[in-house]
């Protein structure tokens, strides 16, 4: 499957107040930044998830919010800190904003990775 690059310029229009999205493509999907901080991840299922940090863990618990998860081939569950979005964040911009500032400051606080070396 192709990643949906109509909710991309979605998220793009209605985060323009907040900066400019960009994104780089990660595994059939794709990962959003806002201003080169990362704050979202498109899935190839057309699936929305905002990044997300024990600060911003109450907020998407209490709107129900599930973690972002993914099997390994000998039936293992992987997580990772992503949360699907809220069905409004698809035709409402406030509430895109709403959300995704939250993704953004989970994506500032997140520390920096320092690049693999390549042998």
């Amino acid at each position: 499957m192709a990643i949906d690059a109509r909710l991309i310029e979605w998220v793009a229009e209605a985060m323009a107040p907040l900066g400019r999205v960009t994104r780089r493509a990660m595994m059939g999907g794709a990962t959003l930044y806002c201003d080169g901080t990362i704050f979202a991840i498109v899935t190839a299922d057309g699936g929305l998830w905002f990044k997300a940090d024990a600060e911003s863990d109450s907020a998407w618990d209490a709107a129900g919010c599930e973690r972002f998860s993914y099997a390994f081939a000998d039936g293992r569950v992987g997580v990772m800190n992503y949360r699907r979005a809220p069905d409004d964040v698809y035709d409402d911009a406030d509430a895109m904003r709403q959300w995704a500032s939250l993704g953004l400051a989970a994506g500032a606080r997140a520390p920096v990775r320092k690049p693999r070396k390549r042998s």
